[in-house]
């Protein structure tokens, strides 16, 4: 796989709070495919790690949110954790990015409490879709079908749970970048 994923750019958007290994674990995976990673970050700066039940490292940012484009990449990954995606999904430019990526058709991959920043870009209806169990009903909400499945992929959409799930959140993102763009992908 990895010869098919060299020269892949992948985008990780996050901000503090994040869930570490929901930023890691993935990123690691990706790079030892030869997939090139950045972080992008609302500010540009370095932003805190949750770890479970502390704060956990800080994470150099590779990219401010102004600066980067989605055309520059072929997928989009959203960490979780509660601060995270809770900051980004009322930022409207975060936003805006992440609908690129649907409108785009490209393989976006979210965990844990990410998919809140999916419901608020308006790309959650008529989806099927997993999450920690906190955020279930803000999907059904929005018009997703949620199910209690470690991974589900929905047309270039990957989701799991919790970071129990990321060996099979990983296999399914590498699996989507590799067949690239979906037809089904939409905003």
């Amino acid at each position: 796989m990895k010869q098919a994923l060299n020269g892949k750019r992948v985008a990780i958007l996050a901000a503090d709070g994040f869930e570490e290994s929901e930023l890691s674990v993935p990123r690691a995976a990706l790079q030892k495919e030869g997939v090139d990673v950045h972080v992008v970050t609302p500010d540009g700066n370095g932003i805190r790690a949750w770890a479970e039940t502390e704060w956990g490292d800080t994470y150099e940012s590779d990219k401010a949110l102004a600066e980067a484009n989605s055309s520059d990449y072929h997928a989009l990954v959203l960490p979780g954790g509660l601060f995270n995606p809770d900051e980004l999904r009322t930022n409207h430019e975060a936003l805006s990015f992440v609908k690129a990526f649907f409108e785009a058709g490209k393989p976006v991959a979210a965990i844990c409490h990410a998919p809140w920043i999916l419901i608020n870009a308006g790309v959650v209806e008529g989806r099927r879709m997993t999450s920690v169990p906190s955020v279930e009903q803000d999907l059904r909400n929005a018009g997703a079908e949620w199910v209690d499945e470690p991974v589900v992929v929905d047309s270039g959409l990957v989701t799991s749970r919790t970071p129990k799930d990321l060996d099979a959140f990983n296999a399914k993102l590498l699996e989507e970048l590799q067949e690239g763009r979906h037809s089904g992908q939409h905003a």
